[in-house]
């Protein structure tokens, strides 16, 4: 059975523009929109009206949100899009996270990742639409990350679906009472006749607009019409938690469950060679031990039984050959290398060496920022059940369906015979995005030699730190000069990363109006393993650009808000955002005796963010008081939400600023738990107000963006305060 014909295949009407896929019960029958007609049967009077609209009877409609859950509450403003389309009655309405089926690809990123998609002709969505639909199928990608939740799905995808699903219900009711359309409003879940006073409910119209072919270009409301989205409605996914309700994958219990644990090569690269495995079949309660190819594994009666028994063991690991022994040699090799021919040109304006030669003052630095880790709350887990040769997976992950190829794979059998359960994340960040779901890989490996009992595997935290895929180490030398007139003249930076087209490029642009740039990358390989970590590149570059036009400004004898201001006379929206952070702070005033105010301004996944941090430093220690955050993403869905996520992104910023730092010693991670990789507390926690300012830009992901901007912020700061610049991450005095 190939992906096309899935059991429980559901019509990607809803994901390709709005169009109408017909199931029972969520089981759907007819393919899409562009092939067979979309009308299929009912079940219990429920009739699902599109790919991600499911209707009761009862009027209750619940919106299959193609994205996870892990605390950032997408899906609770996906569910305020379609509904303030389809004019639902907020009260009935539910969210529920889509099944790791081939339906619910995530079709609509690349038009938020490529802008110029979003520009072609509008005669060409449904074409547009239907080929990355078919690309993310193909590669397998239901994915939540890169802050594109709410400005792709949402923008593209729900609130088509929500205009659409209301089209066909004000024709079905049309219909039925013999009249015009024109004559039928829809709101709060009815469908009203302006003629009469009859009305009807959704529910009781859902199976007959089932039957209705879906409107190629549905009418869409204005910003002004809206009656939902704006608004701050409590999230649907926070009475469970409160409660304690929420069922995570670690919570996962199953009748004649197992457990193991894990112990994997402490130097990447290194394959498993050999362990005796009688000290931990020793153990009371240990079932099996388990030899992957880079690590042994433990089964066991409990957990607790597992760990025990997985430490007992002494395995023995193969020596990799491409080590890096340590964290400073690592450094003293991207430094060579960044002198060396290899380097790619991301940004090249004017005749950067040339203007040097003009030049009033030069300023040169170097910045570097360490490898960190996730450090989710919840460690990675995963419980898998392989028996008749098929299999069963209870995991949270950032993109089911790539993980529900990593457990077909390890499982030997075909995606069709893969179902996977995805459960809300307690924590992703990046973590659990494809590439990185080795846990899934390791659990269905360790299930099938207890099969047909199903296995939970749990990583200690100990794994988890010290296994992780880190955000790269990354070293850049920057070098700038200033005219005589204190203006920018040069900039000029060297650093390693990826590839110049990509995450980096983006990453690296500066909106400052500074006529010669020269900006190149060198490729630089070790063995640690890394990934996707919040916010990206941008959490890296962030904090080397917005330090680096503090020097230039200090150079220019420049105040650094009044510098930055100055060079982005060509950039209305940042310059409103900067202005707007500023004013927050009471940039004007002196900051409290002893204390010292930085300012930093950084775009990122279409959304520009400017934050203030005051800052005191205490017999050696960074005192954060204060944070202030304007924001541009342009529409704002989910006020009380997006705020949120831009505190959150303070929060998870400023351990990294001041705190998080994963080295390496004889090719192997240190750090090994919260006691030597901590976090900020709330006695760290500064007060942190948020304003934003909506505009008629593109809508910006708000994920991600709250990041890069306080490390920066708060180097700078610290500067003010002391006169010491600071260079590196974490910050130290």
């Amino acid at each position: 059975m190939n992906k096309w014909t899935r059991r429980a295949f559901i019509g990607v009407g809803g994901v390709i523009g709005g169009g109408l896929a017909i199931g029972v019960g969520g089981v759907i029958f007819a393919p899409n929109r562009f092939g067979l007609a979309p009308h299929g049967e009912t079940h219990d009077g429920v009739v699902q009206l599109t790919t991600w609209l499911r209707i009761t009877p009862d009027g209750v409609a619940t919106v299959i949100a193609p994205h996870c859950e892990m605390g950032q509450g997408a899906q609770t403003a996906l569910a305020m899009m379609l509904a303030e389309e389809l004019e639902a009655d907020w009260r009935l309405v539910r969210v529920e996270e889509a099944p790791a089926e081939d339906a619910y690809a995530n079709g609509h990123l690349v038009r938020s990742f490529r802008p110029i998609a979003a520009a072609l002709p509008r005669f060409m969505d449904r074409s547009i639409e239907y080929a990355s639909f078919r690309l993310m199928q193909w590669m397998d990608m239901q994915i939540t990350g890169g802050s594109t939740s709410v400005r792709a799905t949402g923008q593209f995808g729900m609130r088509v679906a929500g205009a659409a699903a209301k089209a066909m219900l004000l024709e079905a009711a049309a219909k039925r009472w013999n009249v015009s359309e024109s004559q039928c409003t829809a709101k709060l879940s009815r469908v009203l006749h302006a003629g009469s006073d009859r009305s009807l409910s959704y529910g009781e119209l859902a199976a007959d607009a089932a039957r209705l072919d879906p409107p190629v270009h549905p009418a869409m409301k204005k910003r002004a019409e809206y009656s939902i989205v704006g608004a701050s409605i409590p999230r649907l996914d926070i009475p469970d938690k409160v409660t304690g309700s929420t069922r995570y994958a670690i919570d996962v219990s199953l009748p004649d469950m197992l457990y193991a644990a894990v112990r994997a090569a402490p130097v990447f690269g290194s394959k498993l060679e050999s362990v005796d495995p009688a000290p931990a079949e020793q153990t009371p309660g240990v079932v099996r031990v388990v030899r992957l190819e880079n690590a042994v594994a433990v089964i066991a009666d409990s957990y607790w039984r597992a760990l025990k028994g997985v430490r007992a063991l002494t395995p023995s690991f193969t020596q990799e050959q491409r080590v890096t022994s340590d964290s400073a040699t690592l450094f003293a090799l991207i430094g060579a290398a960044l002198e060396g021919p290899g380097a790619k040109s991301v940004i090249s304006r004017g005749d950067a060496a040339k203007a040097l030669s003009r030049a009033a003052k030069l300023v040169e630095a170097e910045y570097r920022v360490p490898f960190l880790a996730h450090a989710t709350m919840e460690p990675m887990s995963a419980t898998a059940r392989c028996a008749e040769g098929r299999c069963e997976v209870w995991t949270g992950v950032q993109d089911p369906l790539a993980a529900r190829k990593v457990a077909a794979q390890a499982a030997g059998v075909s995606e069709d015979q893969v179902l996977l359960h995805n459960h809300p994340l307690g924590g992703g960040f990046g973590r659990r995005l494809p590439g990185a779901h080795d846990y899934v890989d390791q659990a269905v490996r360790i299930a099938r030699e207890a099969a047909p009992a199903p296995v939970k595997l749990i990583w200690s935290r100990e794994e988890d730190i010290q296994h992780d895929f880190y955000r790269p180490a990354v070293l850049a030398r920057f070098k700038g000069a200033v005219d005589s007139a204190g203006s920018a003249l040069v900039w000029i930076a060297r650093f390693n990363g990826g590839a110049a087209d990509g995450v980096d490029a983006d990453a690296v642009r500066t909106p400052y109006a500074i006529a010669h740039q020269d900006i190149a990358v060198v490729e630089h390989d070790t063995h640690v393993r890394t990934g996707f970590w919040r916010s990206v590149a941008h959490s890296q570059h962030g904090f080397f650009t917005e330090c680096f036009i503090d020097e230039l400004a200090h150079a220019a004898g420049a105040e650094p808000y009044e510098f930055r201001r100055e060079l982005l006379a060509d950039a209305p929206r940042h310059r409103a955002v900067l202005e707007r952070a500023a004013w927050m702070a009471g940039w004007g005033a002196p900051p409290p005796p002893g204390r010292g105010r930085g300012i930093a301004l950084v775009e990122s996944f279409g959304t520009i963010v400017a934050q203030t941090a005051e800052v005191e430093v205490v017999d050696g220690r960074i005192k954060v008081h204060r944070v202030c955050v304007a924001a541009d993403c342009g529409e704002v869905v989910h006020p009380d939400g997006a705020a949120a996520q831009i505190e959150g992104g303070v929060l998870f910023g400023l351990s990294a600023a001041l705190y998080n730092e994963i080295t390496i010693r004889d090719g192997r991670v240190v750090q090994s738990n919260f006691h030597d990789y901590p976090m900020a507390l709330l006695a760290d926690a500064p007060s942190i107000a948020v304003e934003f300012i909506e505009s008629d830009a593109p809508m910006g992901g708000l994920g991600e963006p709250g990041v890069p901007p306080i490390a920066p912020a708060v180097a700078n700061a610290v500067f003010a305060a002391t006169g010491k610049r600071l260079r590196s991450l974490p910050l130290r005095l």
